[in-house]
């Protein structure tokens, strides 16, 4: 089956460097070095897990870029058929931020935007997020972000999907949602949210598939059958690393297609003309 890994990052050495990286390097046993990995190595990894297409985030944070969106366009450039971009901007100056986030999206291989709050210490119903919101309904593309507890050195907070996300939802109602990263320890918002709101999308990235919450896997069998994307949260995670659990997760083979590859396709529209 075809498979589309929804969150990965071609890393930077500037962003490497960030001490609050400190945990998950422990966790995951990597190293800075091991971080610096290229477009091509990128690729092979995907080979080795039978990943056809990952999309590759920048990453804004009040520190700057510590991956542009141009640096996002250069990586996408070496692998044209096997990489997608989703933009971020400086939220900082709003005004700003949606100037460069519509010149981003009019390359249409940049297929959404990502925000992440911890960086920010920012929840997502500051209203310095609301242009944003905004230029993706414009743009017609899925805005993406983070739920539940926060890896790195930073408050976990952020990642509550209620008040902070619901506000966004119910003010943005034509806005699509992608929460990244399970939503751990918050599941029962996670499945209310689910519930409540058709928009709202959650990916599996940060997180092997052998150790997903029980909770979390059995929501996947249910009403996030038609939600569930698969991401790695590459190269903190191999996509080979996150899919040697699969078979574990009793799904059959509709679910199987949907989570694997199929709601990406459907929520990112941008994929529809991309060849599997």
């Amino acid at each position: 089956m075809e498979a589309i890994d929804v969150w990965a990052q071609i890393t930077t050495p500037r962003m490497a460097q960030q001490p609050w990286l400190a945990p998950l390097l422990r966790w995951t046993g990597q190293s800075e070095a091991s971080l610096a990995q290229t477009p091509a190595e990128t690729v092979a990894e995907m080979d080795a897990a039978g990943v056809s297409m990952a999309l590759l985030s920048a990453w804004y944070g009040p520190a700057g870029a510590l991956i542009s969106n141009d640096e996002v366009r250069a990586q996408m450039d070496a692998a044209p058929a096997r990489f997608r971009g989703l933009a971020s901007a400086d939220l900082t100056d709003p005004m700003r931020a949606v100037r460069e986030l519509r010149d981003c999206l009019q390359d249409e291989r940049f297929v959404g935007v990502r925000m992440v709050p911890w960086l920010w210490d920012l929840p997502p119903n500051d209203r310095r997020y609301y242009p944003v919101y905004a230029a993706c309904i414009d743009a017609g593309v899925p805005f993406c972000t983070q739920i539940g507890h926060t890896g790195p050195l930073r408050r976990s907070e952020t990642g509550r999907l209620i008040p902070y996300l619901e506000d966004v939802m119910l003010d943005f109602p034509e806005l699509t949602v992608v929460g990244g990263h399970v939503g751990f320890p918050w599941l029962d918002e996670l499945m209310t949210m689910s519930i409540k709101f058709p928009n709202f999308h959650v990916d599996t990235s940060a997180y092997a598939l052998a150790r997903l919450p029980p909770a979390f896997v059995q929501w996947m069998k249910g009403p996030g059958a038609g939600r569930a994307m698969f991401g790695s949260n590459w190269p903190m995670l191999s996509p080979a690393r996150c899919l040697a659990g699969l078979d574990q997760l009793g799904l059959d083979d509709e679910q199987r297609a949907a989570f694997l590859a199929g709601n990406a396709r459907r929520v990112f529209t941008r994929l529809a003309g991309a060849a599997p």
